[in-house]
């Protein structure tokens, strides 16, 4: 029998947790057992699987509280101020949404809530329920279905893209009108900044490992 052969039959007879598949070629392997700092690869693709980071929990958890204290003042403080004729008015991402709701786009308004507000806000409490899941051994099921969610969510999270339509106003408005930034803005790109740094620390297969080998004592 040819060596692929009894290489496809030995793993097939392996239990799952041991194994591993590569999202881009499919390639299924042995899991790597990495020490700290070290990146599992795809063997036929080269593709960077996973990377065992050190501290990962209390890392994230911190992340997490960081994006969670910049959520209200990012979404609720002014992030710029217009001055037109005398007349000063100040903006918010929350009063965007209300304005688009205001002027007849309530379908807008709604998805911008959804991607700018709600869907970011959401992603952030399955991570810290997830994360205090495995802080505390308790609530396994639990985590592995919040985690599930928060996958589900990552694709309407779109703080990035509105982080871009900001900045666009920003500029055409510049010349129409004396602009000056707040600390609104400030905050939103501390808040995007933070996720950006969650997503990297908060390894998935990490978190997938703990969160199997923890034991929920009620469940």
């Amino acid at each position: 029998m040819p060596k692929d052969s009894v290489d496809s039959v030995s793993l097939i007879d392996l239990p799952l947790e041991r194994l591993a598949a590569c999202p881009e070629c499919d390639l299924l392997m042995l899991k790597a057992e990495l020490k700290v700092g070290e990146q599992a690869e795809c063997p036929r693709c080269g593709y960077g699987l996973h990377t065992e980071r050190d501290r990962f929990i209390g890392r994230s958890l911190a992340l997490v509280i960081a994006a969670l204290l910049l959520y209200v003042p990012a979404n609720f403080l002014p992030i710029m101020y217009l001055n037109v004729m005398g007349r000063t008015a100040h903006e918010t991402v929350w009063s965007g949404v209300l304005g688009l709701y205001r002027s007849g786009m309530e379908g807008i308004a709604v998805v911008v809530f959804l991607c700018s507000m709600a869907v970011p806000l959401m992603k952030l409490l399955c991570q810290l329920a997830v994360l205090l899941s495995i802080v505390s051994g308790r609530g396994r099921r639990g985590g592995l279905l919040l985690y599930r969610t928060y996958h589900h969510l990552r694709e309407w999270g779109m703080l990035e893209v509105y982080l871009l339509g900001i900045l666009v106003s920003i500029i055409k408005l510049n010349d129409m009108a004396d602009l000056s930034l707040g600390v609104g803005l400030a905050c939103f790109v501390g808040l995007l900044l933070v996720q950006i740094f969650l997503e990297i620390i908060m390894s998935p297969h990490q978190v997938w490992e703990a969160l199997s080998v923890r034991d929920d004592a009620r469940d």
